[in-house]
């Protein structure tokens, strides 16, 4: 229980404490104009109230990842409890925050249109493949999931089927409607639901007599069943994504900018949706292994079970009827409230760059039903293997938002550093991830061969950013001569 205080407590201060560091070191204006003030078109660009933007923000970016993402990595040890701490502080919560203030001083532009500027023509094109193809992937996981779950809670002709094709048409709304009428409305009453299930678990672990496994003082060494086929470095930083650092939160962020009505309220919104999401992370890992009994006891208990399954049996064990309901909808309801606006930002994206005005709905269905086939084309393969491509993909994004805000803050005379740690450390991640991971997955690679290719690529895109910083210094000599 200590370890979980005193986890709970840094998180928190990391958000006063640090996240003031961030916002200094960017700079805000309060007195400057905001895209939804500048832009206003009633469709996206729509000033909304602060703590609507917050549970907006907190449920775009949160939706399973913090719980499901929570319990496989708890799986590795005492390890993840030190990532979703300092992942959260250091990594992810500087993520949202600068790619959000990017886009905010940018009149709200998406996400391939930021780092393009920041990292040139060739990569802008494939970030705009990259974060299409991992929305689109996001909205054919999340409908396939709470349709397997519904169809399991529902009448036999409610199946799958039935379950699917409602999902997908009120992915077609979400993503066509205004956002104040229907995500504007929704997503308040679900991001509460979520926040409200893991206060109720965390009060249950603190006063409900229990004591929390957490395996501290054995050391942090691996507790997977499958150690071998299974390294903390890099499977476990792949695993628990949402709760730490994730590079579909930088397509979200875009979205709520443009509803965003001052830059002082950013910290609060960007930063602090992610430090929630993490204590919600904390508390769903310790949630796992304390129900279970330990981390030995949540591996049998996975042999046999879904992580849903395990949702389900803590909620409603500890939580009675009322967490049951509550289950439904943080299970059922989170991934529906993510992949509605995956593809929203999808469309955001393609007209950013198609420079397609979305005022109209004609035009807004015209970007959209390429979308919406290339969605139902993924949701037709094997939901492990979208699963595994949307994991390493998304911090695949996430390695090319730091790296392109580690730029920005250089342009601007600003402590770069702040992303540039966190940039080698997710670059070193992904390569070594696809390097490391069995085929067809990766390349199946020896551990020794594929972290020293990884350290390299790191070493290179170090290098990369060095001769960047010395071209630009040299222009500004030359500027000044002239």
């Amino acid at each position: 229980m200590t370890l979980l205080l005193i986890s709970l407590a840094v998180l928190v201060g990391g958000y006063f404490i640090y996240g003031l560091v961030v916002e200094k070191v960017f700079g805000i204006d309060p007195k400057r104009l905001m895209p939804c003030q500048t832009h206003a078109d009633g469709i996206d660009y729509i000033p909304m109230p602060t703590w609507k933007v917050f549970l907006i923000q907190f449920l775009n970016i949160a939706g399973l990842g913090p719980i499901f993402g929570a319990i496989m990595g708890v799986m590795f040890g005492p390890a993840a409890f030190l990532w979703i701490v300092l992942g959260t502080i250091f990594g992810g919560a500087v993520h949202d925050f600068i790619s959000a203030m990017m886009s905010i001083r940018s009149d709200g532009e998406s996400l391939p249109e930021l780092v393009g500027r920041e990292l040139g023509t060739v990569i802008k094109q494939l970030m705009r493949i990259v974060s299409t193809v991992l929305l689109i992937l996001v909205g054919a996981v999340f409908v396939l999931t709470p349709a397997g779950l519904l169809a399991g809670m529902t009448p036999g002709w409610m199946n799958v089927t039935f379950w699917i094709g409602a999902i997908f048409i009120y992915y077609m709304l979400a993503t066509l409607l205004p956002i104040d009428k229907l995500i504007g409305r929704l997503y308040p009453l679900f991001g509460f639901a979520l926040l409200f299930m893991a206060a109720g678990l965390l009060v249950v672990l603190l006063f409900g007599g229990h004591t929390i496994p957490d395996g501290f003082t054995e050391g942090l060494f691996n507790r997977h069943s499958a150690p071998e086929n299974h390294p903390i470095f890099p499977m476990m930083f792949v695993s628990i994504a949402c709760g730490a650092i994730s590079g579909f939160h930088a397509t979200q962020s875009p979205m709520m900018a443009r509803c965003l009505k001052n830059e002082k309220l950013a910290r609060p919104v960007f930063y602090g949706a992610m430090v929630a999401e993490g204590l919600v992370a904390l508390i769903w890992a310790s949630a796992a292994i304390t129900f279970t009994g330990g981390y030995g006891e949540l591996a049998t208990y996975m042999d046999t079970h879904t992580t849903g399954d395990l949702v389900t049996d803590i909620s409603v064990t500890w939580l009675g009827t009322f967490g049951g309901l509550l289950a439904l909808l943080g299970v059922v309801g989170a991934p529906i409230t993510t992949g509605d606006t995956a593809l929203r930002s999808a469309r955001l994206i393609v007209s950013d760059f198609l420079h397609v005005d979305q005022a109209k709905l004609a035009k807004r269905l015209l970007v959209s039903l390429p979308i919406f086939a290339a969605t139902f084309a993924l949701m037709m393969l094997d939901f492990n293997i979208l699963w595994r491509y949307f994991a390493w993909t998304n911090q695949l994004l996430s390695a090319f938002t730091l790296w392109a805000a580690t730029v920005y803050l250089s342009r601007h005379g600003k402590a770069y550093a702040l992303t540039l740690v966190p940039a080698m450390f997710m670059t070193a991640v992904v390569t070594t991830y696809i390097l490391l991971a069995p085929q067809p997955e990766g390349l199946g690679l020896p551990p020794f061969v594929a972290w020293g290719i990884a350290t390299l690529a790191d070493c290179l895109c170090l290098l990369a950013f060095i001769r960047y910083r010395v071209a630009s210094r040299s222009k500004m000599v030359g500027d000044i001569e002239i």
